[in-house]
């Protein structure tokens, strides 16, 4: 069996008092499409954070590809939340992509060379954005947006792909582009995705992780209601209307 390229053993991590994670084990391996779900606050951006060694773990050990998250970043793809980026400097969208090379610049002036150009060229062409090369970040839509984004992760030729909500406030039919791209990046790369949006995850990925303090994994892209009741600490109602799927939690009555 080879060794995963994420493992995470016994991993617990507070702010403050108020515990976050608590005794949480996963490994993702190199065939891997992990969906993890959870309710706001479950720890799921936290959990991710750990992942790139953006934060470290009150105790516990985590190991991504075989070192320590921080000295292999350069070989993780990251896409943050919509909400947490900040679009208003200035920009190009290929000056974007391009940032995603940095980690593989060597040299006191760290010089994007032919090679990085046309590396990000290519992940334009992937995610059909090469048209808004020259366009400025600022001025696009949001699901544009959320495309430069994930080129951007796509142009450091990743070994893993950790994804933090990455379609929300998007519409539907870039939604399913971007879940279409996924399933093809799948093929070469371990995804890790937090998504809220119940149907895409269960349409695609291969397992579900629920996360609320503590993690369940589930070998298996199927959700159910009592995973939900198990991630959420509630009971809820899964109702499709075709794609997506809602999550409605039941409420007292008076709220």
């Amino acid at each position: 069996m080879t060794e995963p390229v994420i493992s995470i053993r016994d991993v617990s991590f507070s702010y403050g008092i108020h515990q976050v994670l608590e005794d949480i084990n996963l490994d993702v391996m190199e065939n891997d499409f992990l969906g993890i779900i959870g309710p706001n606050g479950g720890g799921k951006s936290t959990l991710i954070k750990i992942m790139l060694g953006l934060i470290t773990p009150d105790s516990g050990e985590v190991r991504v590809l075989g070192g320590a998250p921080a000295a292999n970043r350069t070989s993780i793809g990251y896409v943050p939340q919509f909400r947490t980026f900040d679009f208003g400097f200035p920009i190009s969208v290929m000056g974007m992509v391009l940032m995603g090379r940095l980690g593989h610049i060597s040299g006191p002036f760290r010089k994007y060379s032919d090679e990085d150009r046309r590396i990000a060229l290519r992940t334009l062409e992937m995610m059909r954005i090469t048209d808004l090369r020259d366009h400025q970040v600022d001025e696009l839509s949001g699901g544009q947006q959320q495309k430069v984004m994930l080129a951007r992760a796509l142009a450091a030729e990743p070994e893993v792909l950790l994804l933090d909500e990455p379609t929300n406030h998007v519409d539907v039919q870039t939604e399913v582009h971007f879940f279409e791209i996924l399933r093809e990046l799948h093929e070469k790369m371990a995804i890790v995705v937090v998504s809220h949006d119940i149907g895409a995850l269960s349409s695609n990925v291969g397992r579900v992780a629920c996360l609320n303090r503590k993690l369940f994994v589930h070998d298996s892209g199927m959700i159910t209601e009592g995973m939900l009741a198990e991630a959420y600490k509630c009971p809820v109602d899964l109702i499709a209307h075709g794609v997506p799927h809602r999550v409605f939690p039941e409420h007292e009555e008076g709220e």
